[in-house]
């Protein structure tokens, strides 16, 4: 059962990062602003990409053995 909450979290983690990197989305961002003296295109996508990466190891650090 904990094996297939993890399926259904993780299929849902690849959901997410597909309508995160979508165009609407990524449209939000493609503007001459910076943050930081940083462009904001590219230090939005960093971050998702970053928060992505930190969800899925918390998911795996978390699975049943």
């Amino acid at each position: 059962m904990r094996r297939g909450l993890l399926q259904q979290r993780l299929t849902g983690l690849f959901a997410l990062g597909l309508v995160l990197f979508n165009f609407p989305l990524l449209a939000l961002w493609d503007r001459d602003a910076t943050l930081l003296g940083l462009p904001l295109f590219p230090l939005a996508l960093f971050i998702v990409w970053a928060l992505l990466i930190a969800v899925l190891a918390w998911l795996m650090e978390t699975a049943p053995d």
